[in-house]
């Protein structure tokens, strides 16, 4: 072997090293970066008042977002309610949230019928009405849609009439990996033990929670303690609903206690997106820095 082949091995060698340190260093660094507790979401309904009056455009949501540091998106149908089937508007939905930089995750959907109803072909029809708005999940690139468990009758009834509506709408969200997940959103669904009775009796993995902080009033007089049902719905969550207001059993109002809600969150094993949904527009910054130092401190 002469002397150049000798340094040409040499050389090698060390290179090789030298990208093995190189690699191990970027790994190390990669183990040190924490993975934080949760992130934070923006559910459109934080900013409605700005879009119903059209202050601020639907097409402009994802600016909104990254503009106040926030880089997930919770739609709500009514903000795009003529667009569900219209393949070039989504299109540009999907494009803005891309130029931005942050990630489509549920769409909210409302007027759509009572999962729940009792009259058997307005149920259908309520199920048949949602097929839009998964496939236009699908086409964002969502995880789910969110409905609401709205029926009518005595409790086990609408235990029964809401999880037949709910299990076809969730066989069909199944077919295109889309969860359909239930908020506690008034009447009996802001009831916990209501709640859990129709997931748990629908069964299935595509059909799950998005507990919200501050919908736990029932009716006029009657309310369900948020810390309480929150414990009672995580472990079926698939996203969670901040608001800064509570409730407790006795119809009465307090504001939120960031840590002990939150620390109720994660004790279940809960670490996906937290989405604000209070505050207003001028208020989107001061809610994103009290979830985020509340995760500081729970860090």
């Amino acid at each position: 072997m002469n002397h150049s082949d000798s340094t040409r091995r040499q050389f090698i060698a060390q290179s090789a090293l030298a990208a093995s340190a190189l690699c191990l260093g970027k790994s190390s660094q990669a183990a040190d970066k924490k993975k934080p507790l949760f992130e934070i979401s923006l559910a459109q309904w934080t900013i409605n008042r700005e879009l119903k009056s059209g202050k601020t455009d639907n097409l402009d949501f994802a600016k909104v977002a990254h503009d106040h540091g926030i880089f997930a998106l919770e739609y709500v149908n009514q903000f795009f309610m003529k667009k569900a089937t219209d393949e070039k508007y989504l299109a540009e939905m999907k494009k803005r949230a891309a130029d931005h930089g942050v990630k489509s995750l549920i769409i909210m959907c409302d007027r759509e019928g009572n999962i729940g109803n009792p009259d058997t072909a307005k149920r259908q029809q309520t199920v048949d009405n949602h097929r839009k708005w998964i496939d236009a999940a699908k086409f964002l690139g969502c995880h789910s849609i969110r409905v609401n468990a709205a029926s009518a009758g005595t409790w086990d009834e609408q235990v029964k009439l809401a999880a037949d509506g709910l299990a076809k709408l969730t066989e069909l969200g199944a077919e295109q990996d889309i969860n359909v997940i239930v908020e506690n959103h008034g009447g009996l669904s802001s009831n916990a033990d209501w709640l859990a009775e129709v997931i748990q009796a629908v069964n299935h993995d595509r059909c799950g929670t998005l507990p919200d902080f501050g919908n736990f009033r029932i009716k006029d007089g009657e309310s369900y303690d948020s810390y309480r049902g929150i414990k009672k719905l995580m472990q079926w969550a698939k996203g969670v609903s901040v608001k800064d207001i509570v409730w407790d059993d006795k119809a009465k109002q307090s504001p939120l206690d960031y840590d002990r809600m939150l620390k109720i969150v994660l004790d279940t094993g809960f670490s996906g997106y937290c989405g604000i949904e209070h505050g207003g527009f001028e208020g989107l910054n001061a809610s994103r820095k009290a979830l985020e130092d509340a995760r500081d401190r729970l860090s």
